[in-house]
């Protein structure tokens, strides 16, 4: 059928016009965007907070007679204190540290102990760690100078690692005050949401997708925190009763460790050689580092168990996600990664099972 040169240009100036609009649309999303991105990770930060403490409002509410904004508010405080109070502990035995050590150093008094001979007889590297040790012993000054630039690039590390902590700390802490005011309109945020996965995923969809999202960050959430927080207690109580220094403070870095999910055994191995090389071999030594050590490999039997309940998708989607996400996007990935391979693959088979239903291909009718 051939087209009118009026139906033509018709058709052309409507595509025009829908070219233009698109781009428009396109130049304003860009702007958006651009003006949103530097509060992305802040937006984030309080859209999982306020998803994982929600439902203790909603236990609350019932007692308060349903004051949303005031029951937000005590959950934001009592979060604050939460988290400042061990955060401000470990700050100050940082500091005071830092101090003593520097302290030491200046007066001269540092000093440390010659390695005992059986350290030579450790293998694959027990001469090496014996002859350093030597060395650390009688000539620290040396040792310090050879080393110096390995020492420098060190301590600029720490440092930075330690303003990234401050800033990360400062972006969390005005999060949770955002999460609180998300959860004070928590119904109207839920509405919203299956309003947006509906638009996106159609009518029938939206709610799953919503609920999906919803129930998978709570369950990294617990399941993330909660593992940290039992690993703690089960390396903490063999740093107290084997008396190791600072082990109230060696027990919160097992949780901060765990909830960046590094593995605990990167604390547990050096406290089990300090052990070692302080108290001798003994039974109670190689008790307590068979002890320490599963406690800090417990976390691989517990993420299987703990990380996907809940969620209505197989826990290896959550687990590959929350691992996946860590690494390609640090803490944050860490609940973004599991929502997305667990929203990805309620779609994909969704459309695998939404086909017609087709006859054997192998069946023919006979003539």
């Amino acid at each position: 059928m051939l087209l009118t040169p009026i139906t033509e240009r018709v058709m052309s100036k409507a595509l025009l016009d829908v070219l233009i609009r698109a781009g428009l649309v396109a130049v304003l999303a860009i702007f958006c965007f651009r003006i949103f991105v530097p509060f992305l990770n802040l937006m984030v930060w309080a859209v999982i907070l306020a998803t994982t403490l929600y439902p203790l409002q909603v236990r609350l509410r019932r007692s308060l007679d349903g004051k949303d904004g005031l029951i937000a508010t005590l959950i934001i405080f009592v979060a604050f204190a939460v988290i400042l109070v061990p955060t401000f502990m470990l700050g100050a035995a940082v500091a005071d540290s830092i101090e003593n050590m520097m302290a030491i150093v200046r007066n001269g008094s540092l000093r440390i102990p010659p390695p005992a001979e059986s350290v030579s007889n450790w293998p694959l590297v027990g001469q090496r760690i014996y002859d350093f040790w030597q060395q650390a012993s009688t000539d620290l000054a040396g040792l310090a100078q050879k080393f110096a630039p390995q020492l420098k690039d060190a301590a600029l590390v720490v440092l930075t690692t330690l303003t990234g902590l401050g800033a990360g700390l400062l972006v969390f802490f005005i999060a949770l005050i955002v999460a609180g005011i998300l959860m004070a309109h928590g119904e109207k945020g839920y509405y919203s949401a299956v309003q947006i996965a509906s638009r996106i995923s159609g009518p029938e969809n939206g709610p799953q997708i919503a609920d999906l999202c919803t129930s998978t960050i709570r369950a990294v959430a617990q399941g993330v925190v909660g593992i940290a927080f039992i690993q703690m207690l089960l390396i903490g109580i063999g740093f107290v009763v084997m008396g190791v220094p600072g082990a109230g403070l060696l027990a919160l870095a097992v949780l901060l460790i765990g909830i960046m999910q590094l593995p605990a055994t990167l604390l547990t191995v050096p406290v089990i050689a300090f052990v070692i090389v302080t108290e001798g071999v003994s039974t109670a030594t190689i008790i307590f580092s068979i002890y320490i050590f599963v406690a800090g490999l417990a976390d691989n039997v517990l993420k299987p168990l703990l990380l996907g309940r809940g969620v209505a998708v197989p826990m290896p989607v959550v687990l590959i996600g929350a691992l996946g996400g860590m690494v390609t996007g640090g803490v944050i990935g860490l609940f973004i990664g599991p929502v997305m391979l667990a929203v990805g693959y309620q779609l994909f088979w969704r459309w695998v099972k939404d086909q017609p239903a087709t006859e054997n291909i192998g069946a023919r009718e006979q003539p």
